[in-house]
């Protein structure tokens, strides 16, 4: 055995472990993403709250996380990004122990909005993790993995914890998804050597014309606000289908509830699993802005005919089909067009600052599809949701284009 062979099996073996460790941490926080909406009846019920309070601390958790994002990409870029990891899944893990012992509605509100603080961290750490420990070759399907580990966080959530509330009460169901942040953060702790080191240092090593670690210059770059916009189309899309798809389409053409809700699953289950096949795809080109175009207009332009034309349920299911997975091969490209306007320690901003838009698109689409059904416009939240897909290519175009032209 030759020492490159060594060196590479090396190399593989630490890339698996960072990106494992971090695709944990990504499983976590989509699970305290969702925490508290699956059991809003028993928690209504305990304290005799409206589901507008409810709502109002879910809105408290999105505003937190939206604000004090950035702030913590900049903490992440200047010390110590495993550091700051650990301390996100204490913090989130300590913040649904609180919520599961208040003995009244305004502390739980109180414990989701530390629990917002937590969320913070998990985007800004995670990218400088991943961009600054895995071997190059590997970033894209990286960023596959971890978008792939987020979702199926998403899709395990909201039965896990109806069922363990509905079986031992809604404060065991926390205390659970509690203790499953203690076991991610040991784990990251006791496995995590690859993760040590502070980002700036690794930074300053690869490239001596690293920026500073506090400037705050890169996030107005045209490239990186462009970017912001980019994931906030994203959210929308996602809100569109997954909050008002299944009552659209049950208003649009009189789909049965098992239909439509058949034909969101499938859209929701090809995503995850073609985020896979996108970080294949995304390691074998440099053209991620390509895989990205082709990937938006398929997506998008899959929707119009829902719109329009009464389908059978074969077709129906069939053109959601095609959109969810076009909208999961572009996910690792995304990231791969960030990480390209990045430069070198400034990870953790720069993708705390866009992913941001996740938060922003998740407070401004929700309202503006309620308002389209509350119309009694329900072909509009579909040609709505395939226009955020397809606005979002100039968007790309001139990201790519801006990057490209010399300063």
């Amino acid at each position: 055995m030759t020492p490159t062979t060594i060196d590479a099996r090396a190399s593989r073996s630490t890339d698996f472990r960072v990106i494992g460790l971090v695709g944990l941490a990504h499983f976590v926080s989509h699970i305290y993403i969702l925490a508290l909406p699956p059991v809003f009846p028993f928690v209504r019920a305990e304290f005799g709250v409206s589901y507008t309070e409810l709502g109002f601390v879910v809105a408290v958790f999105n505003i937190i996380s939206a604000l004090l994002q950035t702030p913590a990409g900049f903490l992440v870029d200047r010390t110590s990004a495993r550091t700051v990891l650990v301390g996100g899944l204490l913090l989130g893990a300590a913040s649904l122990a609180l919520a599961a012992a208040a003995p009244v509605f305004l502390l739980l509100g109180l414990a989701f909005a530390a629990l917002g603080l937590a969320n913070t961290v998990y985007h800004p750490a995670d990218y400088a993790l991943l961009s600054n420990r895995v071997s190059p070759g590997r970033v894209s399907q990286a960023f596959s993995i971890h978008i792939f580990a987020g979702f199926i966080g998403t899709a395990i959530t909201p039965a896990t914890l109806v069922i363990l509330a509905s079986a031992y009460g809604w404060r065991i169901a926390f205390l659970a998804a509690a203790l499953l942040g203690l076991v991610a953060a040991a784990a990251i702790m006791m496995f995590g050597e690859p993760l040590a080191g502070r980002e700036a240092a690794r930074a300053k090593a690869a490239d001596a014309s690293a920026p500073s670690a506090g400037d705050w210059r890169v996030l107005a770059t045209w490239p990186v606000v462009l970017n912001l916009l980019f994931f906030m189309l994203i959210a929308s899309v996602s809100v569109g289908t997954q909050n008002y798809g299944i009552v659209a389409l049950e208003a649009l053409w009189g789909a049965s509830l098992s239909l439509a809700t058949s034909a969101i699953t499938v859209y929701l289950v090809l995503s995850a699993f073609a985020v896979l096949a996108g970080g294949w795809l995304a390691a074998r080109t440099s053209r991620h802005d390509m895989v990205a175009l082709i990937g938006l207009a398929a997506s998008g332009l899959a929707l119009i005919p829902i719109a329009f034309i009464d389908l059978n349920a074969t077709l129906l299911i069939g053109l959601m089909a095609v959109s969810g997975f076009f909208n999961g091969v572009i996910q690792p490209s995304r990231d791969m067009i960030v990480r390209a306007v990045t430069p070198p320690g400034a990870f953790g901003r720069v993708f705390g600052f866009v992913t941001t838009g996740f938060n922003i698109g998740g407070v401004i689409a929700p309202p503006v599809f309620g308002y389209m059904m509350d119309a009694g416009t329900p072909a509009s939240v579909i040609v709505g949701t395939a226009l955020c897909s397809l606005a979002a290519i100039p968007v790309v175009l001139i990201s790519v284009g801006s990057r490209r032209k010399p300063a």
